[in-house]
């Protein structure tokens, strides 16, 4: 039982109820950021000893406002999440159980662990974790919080496919695990009865693997369930076993998952109380950045609707835009004017430790290239981006159905390199259903320096003509430009690398449903200026 001085109780009643009716105008849909259930407490708990940090160059790293605009703390949130089960739900209702569970085993995974201690199943919508009145939505609306990140055990099989798809296990002696030793644990014994305890795997990608490898089954037309075992349940998202399979996972230099997405600093106390605790160094930032910049600005524009509590999320917009920025660079290889002929070859990198994009299969990256001549009018265009997020000449956007085809050499305005993963149903036509998804159709999403094709198993392996190119390779693809019938003697070439969210043809597919869940993000998804983002862009000039 946690252990709470009856004032410092009181206070942090009085302090929530000012801020959730300052903020939001009302307390419920936010959440009580104090909760306390059997296993787990809400972040708020947190706040008194690790917000005010900072480190020796007076930066504030606070974790818990760092956490607090971060997907993993709005992971249930997410209005794209909530609209994508709904409508899962709709097109599978026979696997509701299977669908409410899995998908809260990493979204609102608190509440999905402490219902199924007490024997009880899950259910996300109607009276289920997201109503305000049913009694596991203080732990649902937290997301991914503090008591749950730092209760995974380090278990044996941590890193295996057992541990995958939300397979963590939670201790049940409220240690407090993390990455320091020579603790001084009273404080927070004393405040919480959670116990501080020094543990290696919080540093270590094997503890993230559990929610970033996700399997899933799938079904036939009839919703008959035709996957027989996990192994071969479809790859929803394999982010660790691509980082697995990649010169970053290498013991020579490892690079983990929480290097890269948590940043690091030095000279910082890991806590406020006693205030003559030392300060440590390598402390990591519990920022969580990514590249989910668009979701970012939906949740911050639309924050009384959805319950948002952090107003820190200009601060985690630019990271994430500093790191989409870093995670591709664009190299010119050539480029030559002959017999009115334009020809340029690129090399795009990869400078990440996993498939580029990543994770659940709505995302793209485009890769755009425009031709002008002296006077500044466009002659070729590959690539164009429409404001609604649809790509001239992409076979997808146009019709949903078909899909656009990997690319060696590009000749054409209706050719465009897309980076990305389709999927495909037990017919073997596109899908934009998860519960539909069997295969990938097409894989070529850029790979991590170190990625071998040829070893690489089916879960993580690349698809669709990508397989056969020869200049498609781990960090990197070599892409020719050809374009023919010009007449000028000198072009300025300009380069961009798109990253989108959410690809328009499985928007389009997601909207069809006119559940309000759903139509309620398509009007934040519509509204949004951020369905396309700049990763890196240049230019160049081509002459006789």
């Amino acid at each position: 039982m946690k252990i709470i001085h009856t004032q410092l109780f009181v206070t942090k009643i009085i302090i929530w109820l000012f801020f959730a009716v300052c903020v939001n105008g009302y307390a419920t849909p936010s959440g009580d950021p104090y909760f306390w259930s059997t296993h787990f407490a809400g972040a708020g708990n947190c706040t008194h000893c690790h917000n005010g940090l900072y480190n020796d160059s007076g930066e504030d790293v606070s974790i818990e406002k760092d956490w607090s605009s971060s997907m993993m703390a709005n992971s249930s949130r997410n209005p794209f999440w909530r609209a994508k089960l709904r409508s899962e739900l709709n097109r599978n209702p026979k696997l509701e159980n299977v669908l409410n569970d899995t998908c809260t085993k990493c979204h609102a995974p608190m509440a999905n662990f402490e219902a199924k201690h007490k024997g009880e199943e899950i259910k996300v919508f109607e009276d289920g974790i997201l109503n305000p009145d049913n009694p596991y939505y203080d732990a649902a609306i937290e997301g991914v919080s503090c008591t749950l990140c730092h209760q995974i055990e380090d278990s044996p099989n941590l890193g295996t496919p057992e541990s995958f798809t939300g397979g963590y296990t939670i201790n049940a002696d409220r240690k407090i695990y993390g990455p320091y030793d020579n603790l001084f644990p009273s404080p927070m014994t004393r405040q919480t009865g959670y116990q501080p305890v020094y543990s290696p795997h919080t540093q270590e990608s094997e503890m993230c693997a559990t929610c970033h490898n996700v399997k899933t089954p799938y079904v036939d037309e009839n919703g008959v369930v035709l996957s027989t075992s996990v192994e071969n349940e479809f790859p929803e998202q394999m982010t660790y076993s691509e980082w697995e399979h990649s010169d970053f996972a290498s013991t020579n230099g490892k690079q983990s998952c929480q290097s890269c997405h948590m940043a690091r600093t030095d000279g910082t106390p890991i806590s406020r109380r006693p205030p003559w605790l030392a300060r440590r160094d390598n402390f990591a930032i519990h920022g969580f950045v990514g590249a989910n910049k668009m979701m970012l600005d939906i949740l911050d524009k639309n924050r009384e609707e959805l319950g948002v509590r952090s107003n820190n999320f200009s601060e985690t917009v630019s990271k994430t835009e500093e790191m989409l920025a870093g995670a591709v660079s664009i190299t010119v290889l050539s480029s030559s004017l002959r017999d009115g002929t334009l020809e340029t070859k690129l090399r795009i990198h990869s400078n990440t430790g996993h498939k580029l994009p990543s994770a659940y299969p709505s995302r793209r990256i485009i890769l755009q290239l425009s031709i002008y001549d002296a006077k500044g009018r466009a002659v070729f265009e590959s690539g164009t981006i429409n404001k609604d997020g649809s790509i001239v000449g992409v076979d997808a956007d146009n019709e949903k159905s078909h899909y656009e085809p990997h690319y060696d050499v590009i000749e054409s305005t209706d050719q465009v390199q897309v980076y990305e993963s389709i999927m495909g149903n037990n017919l073997g036509a596109v899908t934009y259903t998860l519960l539909r998804g069997k295969e990938y159709l097409k894989d070529n999403r850029l790979l991590p320096k170190g990625f071998d094709k040829l070893t690489a198993h089916d879960d993580i392996k690349v698809s669709g003509l990508a397989d056969k190119d020869e200049n498609f390779r781990g960090g990197m693809d070599d892409i020719t430009y050809r374009v023919s019938k010009l007449t000028g003697g000198r072009y300025t070439v300009k380069v961009k690398l798109v990253y989108q969210t959410i690809a328009y043809a499985f928007a389009k597919d997601l909207f069809e449903d006119s559940d309000p869940i759903v139509q309620d993000f398509n009007r934040m998804y519509s509204n949004s200026e951020h369905k396309s983002v700049v990763m890196e862009e240049l230019s160049f000039s081509v002459k006789k």
